[in-house]
């Protein structure tokens, strides 16, 4: 932990002061998971309860993360298809880069969860746009990802997702260049192997713990690396790590049918986080990749 005591509530009140344009006494602050890069914490104060993260902003971690984050959790909202936090700020003080989120009080999944979850999920994605990308990059974890506006998704797949993380973990030699090649290889076969649909809004980082489930029963979507892409790049990324019932899947398909044989395209796209996890937690991952290029 970066901090205790006294100097944590100086922190906390100093930021709210400068978001609320008021003095703010903190009352309470119980610290949380904010995941392998942030420290987190649920904030009682008397203007509420806020969700607080922050990090050292000591040039290893760029200084816009935040912002960026707070950029794609406003483009959700704007889709109105689910409960998105509310951004109160993000900036600076001293030496952290922080986020100020409306705190999300914790429910209990309904019977009919998965197929809501599903359905939401669904309406996200038909949003589109002419070209896959984004209007500006953000991060996924704590490594950049780069959104330039593309007309092709299987060139903006493999040369703005697959090919910076290779060549990142080639260079941090944690990827052989036999295994290296061999993805270079895979670039010409993407159009006989997916399918060619319309860019769709995307979450870009959606594993169960990006989920939460707020006090009327409804999923909330947390820590988003938004762009528009494939889809079943984003349906694929909930089967990497499991935690989604199968009811999520069908509920999906009859909302938003998927071209038949999604099952045999998931370990494609899924080099995408295996090889983020390659270059964030280190060579554990490097064999899921080299199975998959085998494979295909």
């Amino acid at each position: 932990m970066e901090f205790w005591g006294n100097e944590q509530f100086t922190f906390f009140e100093s930021i709210l002061f400068s978001a609320l344009g008021k003095p703010v006494d903190v009352l309470e602050t119980q610290f949380l998971s904010g995941g392998n890069i942030n420290t987190a914490a649920r904030v009682f104060s008397t203007e509420g309860v806020f969700f607080i993260k922050w990090n050292q902003s000591d040039g290893h971690l760029e200084q816009d993360m935040f912002e960026t984050e707070a950029r794609g959790l406003d483009l959700l909202r704007q889709t109105h298809t689910f409960p998105i936090p509310e951004v109160i700020s993000f900036g600076q003080f001293q030496d952290k880069s922080y986020l100020i989120l409306e705190y999300i009080d914790f429910g209990k999944r309904p019977k009919n969860y998965w197929e809501t979850l599903a359905q939401r999920l669904a309406s996200l994605h038909a949003h589109t746009q002419p070209q896959f990308g984004l209007h500006f990059d953000n991060y996924i974890g704590s490594l950049t990802q780069a959104n330039p506006l593309t007309h092709n998704g299987y060139d903006f797949f493999f040369e703005q997702r697959l090919l910076p993380q290779a060549g990142l973990a080639l260079y941090k030699e944690l990827l052989s260049k036999q295994t290296y090649d061999a993805l270079l290889r895979l670039r010409n076969q993407l159009p006989n192997l997916l399918p060619n649909e319309q860019p769709a809004l995307l979450h870009g980082d959606l594993w169960s713990g990006n989920v939460l489930v707020n006090e009327d029963g409804f999923p909330v979507l947390i820590d988003p690396a938004v762009y528009y892409g494939f889809r079943e790049a984003e349906l694929a990324f909930t089967k990497l790590f499991a935690g989604f019932d199968e009811r999520f899947y069908d509920a999906y398909d009859e909302a938003f049918p998927l071209v038949s044989g999604f099952n045999e395209r998931v370990a494609i796209y899924n080099l995408y986080p295996l090889l983020v996890h390659v270059n964030l937690f280190g060579s554990g991952y490097v064999s899921g990749v080299e199975r998959i290029l085998k494979q295909f």
